[in-house]
C-alpha cells in the first residue's frame, strides 16, 4: 500500500464543507408553494366575477326576455253603445293584460297621456282608427300598444294611424336617452365610492360627507354636460335635472363608503347588484312596470332608478307634473348610506381608541419590568 502525501491527497474547499452543494442548492432554489393553495386563493377570487355573472344574468334576463303587458291602463275612446260594448268585450279578451277604460273624446285620451295616467288609446272612426301613445313616457311601450290595436283595426278593416301625442325629442329618437344617463350616472357613482374609501381615513366625519357631496355634485355635472350641451337629450330645466342627479348620485356614494369598511373587496359587486342589475331593470327606461314580472314592478315602486328617471323625465317631456313623491325617494335613499358612513366612522375610532390603550398598556409593563 502506497501512502499519499498532503500535497497528493485530493483537497475539499473549506466552502463546500461549512455549506455543502446540495445545502447551497436547496437555499437558491425557491420554495413552491402547495397548489391546494394556490387553487383555493384562486377559487375564492373567481366568486366575485361568477356572482356578477349570475346576477347580472338572472337579472336582465328575468326582466327583459319576455315583455308582457300587467293591467297597462289604456283607453278606448267614444261613448256610444257600440263602444262601451268594444271596450268591455276587448276587457275580457285580454283578462289581466290590459286595464281598459272608456274616454268621451280623443282630447280627454290625449290629455291621459299627457299626464301618464293611460299609455294608449284607441279611437275607432268610420273610415279609420287612431292609435294615441307617446313615445316620450316610452317608445317600448307604445310599440306594444301598437301590437295589441293593430290586430283590431285590422278585423274592423280600419287601417290604424298612428299619433305621438308626447313625442321624444329630436336627438333621443328611441326615447332611451336618459336612462343611458342613469347608467352613467349610477356607474360613476360607484366607481367614484371606491377610491374615496380608501382614502377615508384621512377625513372626520364632517369631511367624508363633503367628499361624498363633492363626488355627487361633479359625476352629476359630468353627466348634465354629456347630455345637455354635447348630445341635446336633455335641453330644458338643466339645473333642475343636475340637482336631481346630484341627490341621486350622491346617496350611491355614501352607501358605497359605508359598506367598503365592512364587505372591502366585495364592495363593488354588491353596488353592482345594488345600481345596475336591480337598479336599471326596475327603472322602467327600457320596459315600464306593467310589462315587467312581479318582482321587479315591485321594486320600482321604491327603487332610487325609477325615481331619478320619472323627475328627469318630468322636466324633460312633461312640464308641470309634480315630481315630490320621486324626490322623497331619491331623499330617503340617502339615509342608510349617512348610517352607515356614521357608523363605521365610529368603529374605526373605537378601534384606534383600544388600539392606542393596548400600546400604552405595553409600554408600562416594559418599564416595570426593566
Amino acid at each position: 500500500m502506497t501512502l499519499q502525501t498532503a500535497s497528493e491527497r485530493p483537497t475539499v474547499p473549506v466552502d463546500d464543507i461549512v455549506d455543502p452543494p446540495e445545502s447551497r442548492h436547496s437555499q437558491t432554489q425557491p420554495r413552491r408553494p402547495r397548489s391546494e393553495g394556490v387553487w383555493r386563493n384562486l377559487g375564492l377570487t373567481m366568486l366575485i366575477p361568477f356572482f356578477l355573472a349570475t346576477v347580472m344574468g338572472l337579472a336582465y334576463l328575468g326582466a327583459f326576455h319576455q315583455p308582457e303587458p300587467h293591467h297597462l291602463p289604456v283607453a278606448v275612446v267614444g261613448e256610444s253603445a257600440g263602444t262601451l260594448v268594444f271596450a268591455q268585450t276587448l276587457k275580457n279578451d285580454t283578462g289581466e293584460a290590459l286595464d281598459v277604460r272608456t274616454v268621451t273624446s280623443a282630447d280627454t285620451a290625449r290629455q291621459l297621456i299627457e299626464d301618464r295616467e293611460i299609455y294608449a288609446a284607441y279611437a275607432p272612426g268610420q273610415d279609420t282608427a287612431t292609435l294615441f301613445v307617446s313615445s316620450a313616457a316610452s317608445e317600448t311601450t307604445a310599440n306594444i300598444a301598437q301590437k295589441v290595436f293593430l290586430p283590431v283595426a285590422y278585423e274592423a278593416h280600419l287601417p290604424l294611424q298612428i299619433e305621438d301625442v308626447v313625442p321624444a325629442g329630436e336627438h333621443d329618437t328611441t326615447g332611451q336617452g336618459l336612462f343611458f344617463l342613469l347608467v352613467a350616472l349610477s356607474i360613476g357613482g360607484y366607481a367614484s365610492a371606491i377610491p374615496i374609501s380608501g382614502h377615508m381615513g384621512r377625513f372626520r366625519l364632517a369631511g367624508r360627507f363633503g367628499l361624498a357631496a363633492a363626488a355627487g355634485a361633479i359625476v352629476a355635472g359630468i353627466g348634465m354636460v354629456i347630455a345637455g350641451p354635447i348630445y341635446h337629450i336633455v335641453q330644458t330645466a338643466i339645473w333642475g335635472s343636475w340637482l336631481i342627479s346630484w341627490l341621486y348620485v350622491t346617496a350611491i356614494v355614501l352607501l358605497g363608503m359605508g359598506l367598503h369598511p365592512m364587505l372591502k373587496h366585495w364592495t363593488t359587486p354588491v353596488l353592482t347588484l345594488l345600481f345596475v342589475a336591480l337598479n336599471f331593470t326596475s327603472s322602467g327606461g327600457i320596459f315600464v312596470p306593467e310589462v315587467q314580472p312581479g318582482l321587479f314592478a315591485g321594486l320600482s315602486t321604491f327603487w332610487n332608478g325609477e325615481a331619478w328617471l320619472h323627475a328627469v323625465q318630468t322636466l324633460a317631456y312633461f312640464a308641470g307634473q309634480p315630481i315630490g313623491w320621486d324626490l322623497l325617494r331619491l331623499a330617503l335613499w340617502l339615509v342608510p348610506g349617512a348610517l352607515l358612513v356614521v357608523l363605521t366612522h365610529r368603529w374605526s375610532v373605537r378601534k384606534t381608541r383600544l388600539a392606542d390603550e393596548n400600546a400604552a398598556l405595553s409600554e408600562l409593563d416594559e418599564a416595570g419590568a426593566a
